[in-house]
């Protein structure tokens, strides 16, 4: 059966320092005991992982280590405990690349949608996407539909809730996605368009099913999804479901500390890029270079690339920054992203107060121009 493989920077003095630490890795990412404990024969020779490659790198050392994908079963989460479980809670050592291989990417299919998906559903077969975000938290759930009604007058494609709406008393999830239905339909109506509506879909867990089948039955063409909060396993199991047959938009929230320290954690391509792939995320929230959360350029194309590469896993799916947006950098944004990528807009957006509509037809102007 096909291994997959894990690349991890590892910090060391020296070349034997670093094959002591991989060497570490493998046995800690597996079966967590002493060499001299492993049972001989399937144990030894196929799950405890294999240093395939070790080098030199930047920063350190570079180590690929294989393993069986019986190690990972077919849960999501058991996949990640065996990319880096233990080993996260050890300094130096940073997630850098996976292969997932044929065995894994069978078992872990990826976007129901993907970006021609997403694009058909959002009635814009080429072009940057324009995602305004229905937002700030305190305001009621028929404001939130005013504006949402607004957005979409103004011709947005996808229409997002701000992930921290959740299910506050102001705007209660239930109540709140009826509302902006309702408001939809009605744009609907004047300008024969419908924009795609992703809520957010809120705990606690006992109550998620529930949430689940109500936005399925209300309308709703997909759902935010932070599994830095939820668990990555809750995008798989949305993914995977023929009859709720949802989008899932992956918001970032919390995970922060896998990529903010350079030498520990993941970078931002494997956890906004390949883990959402495999995962089953069709959008990838990340923040955008120039906002206020310090990616810089270089992290930024990584994600997308990552995002759209043709040889990852799955299907392709679209990169969707976010933070520091505005119409005035669209063509700025464009070069950089090309044309598929979906465009998140918040702040700068509702500045604009009642003619918010006629910014996004300035930003549609913009990135078509």
């Amino acid at each position: 059966m096909s291994r997959f493989a894990v690349t991890y920077r590892i910090r060391a003095t020296d070349a034997a320092e670093a094959r002591a630490r991989a060497e570490g890795i493998a046995y800690e990412q597996t079966v967590e005991v002493p060499p001299d404990v492993v049972p001989p024969g399937f144990v030894r020779d196929e799950i405890v992982g294999r240093i395939e490659e070790i080098g030199p790198d930047s920063d350190g050392f570079r180590a690929t280590i294989s393993y069986s994908p019986e190690s990972a079963g077919d849960d999501f989460h058991q996949f990640l405990n065996v990319v880096f479980g233990n080993s996260s809670l050890q300094k130096g050592i940073r997630v850098i690349a996976i292969d997932p291989g044929p065995e894994i990417r069978r078992r872990h299919p990826g976007a129901r949608f993907g970006v021609e998906g997403i694009r058909r559903m959002a009635r814009r077969p080429e072009g940057g996407l324009i995602c305004p975000v229905l937002k700030p938290q305190g305001i009621g759930a028929e404001e939130i539909a005013r504006i949402a009604c607004l957005c979409a007058l103004g011709g947005a494609d996808i229409i997002k809730e701000d992930h921290g709406l959740s299910d506050l008393r102001t705007a209660p999830f239930r109540a709140r996605v009826e509302a902006v239905v309702a408001a939809l339909d009605r744009a609907e109506l004047e300008t024969g368009r419908r924009p795609a509506y992703f809520a957010t879909l809120p705990g606690p867990f006992e109550r998620i099913e529930a949430n689940l089948a109500f936005a399925k039955a209300a309308r709703v063409d997909g759902l935010v999804v932070m599994p830095g909060l939820f668990g990555w396993g809750l995008v798989s199991r949305i993914a995977r479901d023929e009859a709720l047959n949802l989008a899932v938009m992956m918001h970032p929230s919390l995970t922060g500390p896998f990529v903010v320290s350079e030498g520990s954690g993941m970078d931002c391509a494997v956890i906004y890029g390949t883990l959402q792939r495999l995962a089953g995320s069709d959008l990838s929230i990340f923040p955008n270079v120039g906002g206020r959360f310090g990616f810089t350029e270089g992290d930024c194309r990584a994600i997308a690339k990552a995002c759209l590469d043709p040889n990852g896993p799955g299907r392709p799916i679209l990169p969707n920054p976010g933070g520091g947006m505005s119409v005035d950098r669209a063509q700025e944004m464009q070069a950089m992203y090309g044309q598929d990528v979906a465009y998140l807009l918040g702040g700068s957006l509702l500045r604009h107060g009642e003619g918010l509509g006629a910014e996004i037809a300035r930003m549609r102007r913009a990135l078509d121009g």
